[in-house]
């Protein structure tokens, strides 16, 4: 200290640690100066990360506030403010607030010298008191030292504490924060719901003691971030082509913070796809399917159909319209829990970070194949894909109804080769002719084709019989689901069999006979299932049945002239006339949860609990057997 005139008087005055003019000491300006003694000389800030009064706007109006340490990575971000007072007084605090809230500034610190107060700024209203504020060597995350194993996420699990679905959660992000972040929703959900996914399976062999990264934990915004996109690299490096090289998360650092606090706390490792696929079904419906008529199958509708045909761990299965390969994947769990009991391992979780035994591993890459002309379908059914098979899919993005394409296509991009080339080869081995893509030995296949739309391109429509029986001598146009039929059991072998999802008109409309003539010449009808109407809603109304099949064969499904066919519809509806789904309710009047503590849709499709009654898919099993169908002998 020195003593230099003011105002007539010698006064004391130091030279400011920060700013290096005189300054007169008053009482709020020594503890000021001892306050940035400490952190300069104790906690280390290099002087040019530090600003005194620094310029807090509040519209038109600007205030000061008293220290401010700016951020490393964004230098022009705020990381604390402080606000000091003279040791007689005791205010400030709210002002304090007022200005992490303009700034966002994440840490806050009060003092008058004599007691000091630090805390979290965890979101806009709440503030929380910590021990201390970091130097420069730490980050916030290491004075909080927040334990968040797997262990913590599942005792937190939001889709269980709180009865709620991830696609809510999304949709009230979009709300408050993406809509407005001038992004791509689907884009960077998917990045997210990914890392996540990632960071999950990474403590499959440690779930009490690996410190899950996808949390915010107190790290600066632009700490978060490249903790985050640092996860989503390795993420991409280990589930390859579903992105393409040097993609990056494209959210703002602060937007990206409120986001990964939001979705934190969901386990998206569940024992099957309901909680990620209800996310993507949103996701995906939002910013593509429904354009072309296609929606994703609800879960329960999929289940339905494969615990009808009941694939086995020899067959193959393709799906050629998979949006986000739902009747695939399920198919998946439906074997794995046959080989699981076969080599008397208890079930637990099918969609878990618990290592599977290889066979489990060997049928989803060898005998699993689907199929779609959506890329965003693609990307998300092969992330799911690439989990169940360990690193490993056979999804590829071809339109399945222009199949006399698909070499000139394969031999062309070499983008598409280097992506799903390996899928593709695998997919040849199973075709009828070696020169063509029309004929394949598929044993089962199950799809929800678009219906929306006329395919008119004449190089597709010279490829099926239906298209001449149905057209005439009209103007070249046919339904797209039309050809569907024709496609998939084209791609079925003798004795296969089919689940499809086909608009009602197709079953009773008199100008469709000849669609009806053509599949009773070529297969055995197993079943009809009427779907309600508001299956697909809210994307549409359209009234929908499900026809399964088996195709003639000597051996394994003799032809014969009359034979009886099992029909069923769908009296609970499973959603309600605007679309949300309608959840089973238990006696206490909360929303009901299974055994793997999921949320019940009410339908009666099947038999969700052994304790609930039979529904659809346990009367038809009782009528394959009584039937002797082959794949229930």
């Amino acid at each position: 200290m020195y003593t230099k005139e003011a105002r007539g008087k010698e006064q004391p005055h130091i030279k400011c640690l920060v700013r290096g003019n005189d300054i007169q000491l008053k009482p709020e300006e020594i503890v000021r100066q001892l306050y940035l003694m400490v952190l300069i000389r104790d906690y280390k800030y290099p002087k040019d990360r530090i600003q005194v009064e620094y310029g807090v706007s509040f519209g038109r109006e600007k205030k000061r506030a008293d220290i401010v340490i700016m951020d490393k990575d964004k230098p022009s971000d705020t990381y604390i403010i402080f606000e000091i007072k003279n040791p007689k007084l005791k205010d400030g605090k709210e002002q304090l607030r007022s200005y992490c809230h303009a700034t966002g500034s994440p840490m806050a610190v009060w003092t008058n010298g004599e007691s000091i107060t630090y805390w979290h700024r965890k979101d806009p209203n709440h503030f929380e008191e910590i021990k201390n504020i970091p130097n420069v060597y730490q980050s916030l995350a290491d004075i909080l030292q927040i334990k968040w194993t797997y262990r913590d996420l599942e005792a937190n699990d939001e889709l269980v504490k709180n009865k709620r679905t991830l696609s809510s959660k999304i949709l009230e992000l979009e709300d408050e924060i993406l809509a407005n972040a001038g992004v791509d929703v689907f884009e960077e959900s998917f990045k997210l719901i990914f890392s996540k996914l990632y960071d999950e399976i990474l403590s499959g062999s440690d779930k009490d003691n690996r410190q899950l990264e996808f949390i915010n934990s107190g790290q600066t915004d632009s700490e978060l971030y490249n903790k985050i996109d640092k996860l989503f690299k390795r993420a991409m490096n280990k589930w390859e082509s579903v992105f393409t090289s040097g993609t990056k998360i494209r959210l703002q650092p602060s937007h990206l913070a409120i986001c990964v606090a939001g979705l934190q706390s969901y386990k998206l490792f569940n024992s099957n796809l309901e909680v990620v696929d209800d996310a993507f079904e949103y996701l995906v419906n939002k910013s593509s399917k429904g354009e072309k008529g296609q929606y994703f199958t609800p879960r329960y509708v999929i289940d339905m159909c494969v615990r009808m045909l009941n694939p086995q761990e020899h067959e193959t299965i393709i799906d050629t319209a998979a949006g986000s390969s739902g009747f695939t994947v399920h198919t998946i769990f439906h074997v794995w829990k046959q080989i699981l009991e076969r080599k008397g391992i208890e079930q637990t979780h099918y969609m878990t970070i618990e290592k599977k035994p290889q066979e489990c591993d060997d049928y989803v890459n060898e005998k699993v194949f689907s199929i779609d002309f959506d890329e965003k379908s693609v990307r998300v059914a092969r992330t799911l894909n690439l989990i169940a098979g360990d690193g490993q899919t056979n999804v590829l993005h071809l339109n399945s109804l222009d199949f006399s394409q698909w070499d000139e296509r394969t031999k062309e991009d070499e983008e598409w080769i280097d992506t799903y080339n390996n899928g593709f080869k695998k997919l040849k081995k199973l075709r009828t002719d070696e020169n063509s893509n029309k004929y394949f030995n598929f044993d089962i296949l199950m799809a929800n084709p678009p219906f929306a739309g006329d395919i008119k391109e004449t190089k597709i429509l010279s490829h099926y019989d239906l298209a001449k029986k149905t057209n005439g001598n009209n103007k070249p146009k046919v339904g797209r689901d039309i050809l569907f039929i024709e496609r998939n059991l084209n791609m079925i072998k003798p004795g296969g069999r089919m689940a499809i999802v086909l608009p009602q008109g197709r079953f009773n409309n008199s100008s469709d006979k000849d669609i009806r003539d053509y599949i009773a010449e070529r297969c055995r009808i197993l079943a009809v299932v009427g779907l309600h109407g508001n299956t697909f809603k809210p994307h549409t109304g359209t009234k929908t049945s499900v026809l399964f099949v088996q195709k003639w064969d000597d051996e394994l499904c003799p032809r014969k002239d009359d034979y009886p066919i099992f029909f069923a519809t769908q009296q609970m509806p499973g959603k309600d006339n605007s679309g949300e789904k309608i959840y089973r309710m238990a006696n206490n009047g909360e929303r009901d949860l299974d055994h793997n503590q999921h949320l019940v849709v009410k339908h009666d499709l099947f038999k969700h609990d052994p304790q609930d009654e039979d529904g659809i898919a346990e009367a038809f099993i009782e009528f394959a057997k009584k039937e002797q169908l082959s794949f229930f002998v």
